[in-house]
Order: structure tokens, then sequence, then C-alpha cells
């Protein structure tokens, strides 16, 4: 009798480490006290000489106009410099620990908006330059801006520095909260008590107020049967002919982003009128329309906002950790779902003349935050809940482990970040100093 021989299969996996052990690990390459570092003498290339390189195609006609929005205050000057920003963070090595990034993490950049249930949703607004990328780089970008958006409102050093504070130690306690969640209830985490916050409380109460209707009567005019823009050059106008033939036909390819449900509700609004409207800082000069629709009635106004989208400033330096879209304006609105709680039901995309847009409702329920009547309490208050936001977001898209597990205990990294921003914030007063001794921009 012939005896068979087993063979025996090693149905054991190897076993992966858990992703705060991989954090952990993730300090030997790069320490958290090198976080605080910022050296301007490895800048080769001028701050002015990136943000003129970075106008790519944007209207020329409208560039004073973006240098005089950053020319006003250094807060104002920061918000639009994301291009210089973003050079000078790739000057350093990163802590590898990989998320997706808003890009342009500043405390004017949350706000309220109407989820698709109807109700406010409060949470970073604009992504614009969202890219995959190492946290930090938000993180530093958000703290660096509590100290200037603080100086601009009157708000003392000390205080700035202690709302900074405040901003990392919250992000990091939520980080750490959320790394031992459930993955799925990490993507169902709201953020709570946002009503009992001053500065919030008024954001949300604005933002019942900026109903489309509130918007019709704001943006446009009577005009014969029906109503039209209000002619406000440069800010708004008018849009006829071929242009806005042209801007109507890239509805059908925004149409096609959506998904069906919403393509249906979509479809029984018909366009009224459309006009070119200028927005923000940083994105003065890029192309943005805006169509003014109505659903059931004149009573019932959509007013959808297309704005075209270039790539990221960030891309050029994160080659290997950015999935290349085809779409800029996909690649905003796949960023924006990915961080955000809940999204605008009508985010989209399109083409328009070979360029890309992002597509999304216009001022529905929408309102941020006015930091010129921010007081040091206010700002404190506000700058804990800019850290669950954003520990939200980067956990959303990235892995709450590895995060929690790179900063530790918080202190060190803490410490190393508001030294950074500290350095940088004193950098982009002197950027904004040197923008504002050139006429010829500003």
């Amino acid at each position: 009798m012939t005896t068979r021989k087993t063979r025996t299969t090693n149905t054991t996996s190897t076993t992966k480490p858990d992703g705060f052990t991989i954090g952990v690990g993730f300090r030997k390459t790069y320490p958290r006290t090198e976080l605080a570092k910022w050296d301007p003498s490895l800048r080769t290339r001028d701050p002015l000489q990136i943000l003129k390189s970075a106008e790519g195609e944007r209207l020329p006609e409208l560039m004073p106009l973006k240098y005089q929005r950053m020319s006003a205050s250094p807060f104002g000057f920061f918000r639009g410099a994301a291009p210089v920003m973003a050079y000078d963070l790739s000057l350093s090595a990163n802590t590898g620990v990989i998320t997706q990034l808003c890009g342009d993490a500043h405390v004017q950049n949350l706000g309220a908006y109407s989820g698709p249930d109807g109700r406010l949703v409060f949470d970073i607004n604009d992504f614009d330059e969202t890219v995959r990328g190492p946290f930090e780089w938000d993180i530093k970008r958000m703290a660096t801006s509590m100290l200037l958006a603080g100086n601009d409102a009157g708000v003392r050093k000390t205080a700035c520095n202690a709302a900074a504070a405040v901003f990392l130690t919250s992000y990091c306690d939520l980080m750490r909260q959320l790394a031992g969640m459930p993955i799925l209830e990490v993507a169902r985490y709201q953020v709570h008590r946002l009503g009992s916050i001053a500065p919030i409380s008024k954001i949300l109460l604005n933002a019942q107020r900026a109903t489309p209707v509130h918007t019709l009567e704001r943006l446009t005019e009577p005009y014969k049967t029906k109503r039209r823009f209000r002619s406000q050059p440069p800010l708004l106008r008018r849009v006829t002919g071929n242009e806005a033939q042209a801007v109507l036909a890239s509805l059908i390819g925004f149409r096609q982003s959506l998904i069906p449900a919403r393509q249906h509700f979509f479809g029984q609004f018909t366009p009224v009128d459309i006009a070119f409207k200028v927005v923000g800082t940083g994105s003065v000069g890029l192309r943005d329309y805006v169509i003014y629709m109505a659903g059931n009635g004149p009573g019932d106004p959509l007013f959808l906002q297309i704005k075209q989208e270039a790539a990221s400033v960030y891309a050029e330096y994160l080659r290997k950790h950015t999935e290349l879209r085809e779409n800029q304006g996909q690649r905003t609105a796949e960023g924006q779902q990915a961080m955000q709680f809940q999204s605008d039901p009508l985010l989209g995309w399109t083409t328009l003349d070979g360029r890309d847009y992002l597509v999304r409702q216009l001022n529905d329920h929408k309102a941020s935050v006015d930091i010129t009547g921010l007081k040091a309490s206010d700002l404190s208050q506000y700058a804990a809940v800019c850290g669950e936001i954003l520990a939200r977001g980067h956990a959303r898209a990235g892995d709450a482990r590895i995060i929690a597990g790179y900063i530790g205990g918080g202190k060190r990294f803490t410490a190393a970040i508001l030294e950074f921003a500290a350095l940088y914030a004193a950098q982009s007063v002197s950027d904004w100093k040197l923008l504002v001794s050139q006429p010829k921009l500003t």
C-alpha cells in the first residue's frame, strides 16, 4: 500500500503592522521636531515671480484686481499666495503620511452651506487646490492663517498664538479619537455643538438667510416679464451670444457627472440668464460663470456656478502621490466629496471651450466667518472647530491610525507646528510688503 504524502499549504498570511505602528515608524524618517523648520535661504525663486508664473491662462485684465485684493493685508496676501506656499513647502522633506489635502486650508475657507437633505452643514468650502499629499501641509497652512487672520482682526499676538495652539490640540485630540473608532463611524462622524460657538452661530444665522430667493433679489433685476442679472462690472456682467451658448452647452457634460437621481431633478430647471462673475482672491482671473435657472415657477430659482479649475498648485511637487485626472473639475469635486461630511447635491464638473470646470450651486445657504469682528475668545473657539473639521476630513480621506501614530501625544507635534507658523507668518508679512512695493502689480 502506497502512502500518499499530503501537501500542506501555509494559509497564515503575514500580519500587517497596525496603522498606529506605521505612523510611529514615520517619525524615524522625519522626526516631529523637523516640522518646525522654515529656511527662506532655500528659495531659488522670487515669490512674486512664482505668482506671475502661476497666472497661466488667467484673464490678464483681471489680474490687477487679484493683486489689489492680495495687497490689502498680510492675510489677504496669504489667501492668494497658495502657489508660493506650495513651493516653499516643497523645499523641505515631509512626513510621508499621505491623505487628501484641502490644499487651501485657512480660517475663511470654512463655512455653512445646504446639504443634500436641506439642513445646514458647516465644513471646508473650497477645494480648488485639493490633491493627495502630506497631511501636515494643510495643518501648517491653517495654523499660519490663524496668526495672520487674527492680526488682521486686531487680536493680540499672544491670543493669536493661543488660538493656533487650540486648533492644533483640537486636531490631535480628535484624530486620536477617530483612530480608535470603527471605519464607518469615522465616515459618519459629525462635529457637534456648532450652534453654541459665537462666530459659528452667526455664520449659521447668515446662512439661513442666504437662500436662492435672496440671491435672486441680490444679483438680478426685473426685465420685461422675467428677471435677469444686474450688471455690476467688472465683478458681474451679463453673457450673451456665442459665449452664452457655449456655457449652456457645457451643462450636458455637467449633467452626466451627476448620479441619475440628481440628473432627474436638475433636468426640471430651465436656464433664464447667464453672467460672468469675479469671485474670491486666489481664483480671480479664472473664468467663472453663473446661470440663473427657474424650476417650479419664478419663486423656485436655482443658481449654478461654473468655475474654471486649473491644476492644483501642489501637483508639480507631489507627482508620485497624485492620481492624474483628465478633468481638473473632476479632481476638485472628488477631493471635496472625499473630505466633506456632506457635499452639495449638484456638485459636478464639465468642460467649456477646452477648459475644465467645477459646477456647484451658488450661495445656497452659504456663509463664512467675518474676521474683522473676531475677538480673542471668538478666535479661540473658532480655532477648536477648525481643528475638528480638518481632522475629520483627513481621517475620512486617509488613515486616522497612521496620522495619530505619527502625532503621538501631540505636545511635540503642536510645538513644532507653532514654531513653523510663527516663522512662516513673518515670511508672509515680508512677502506682502514686497508685493505692496510693486505698483505695477497692484
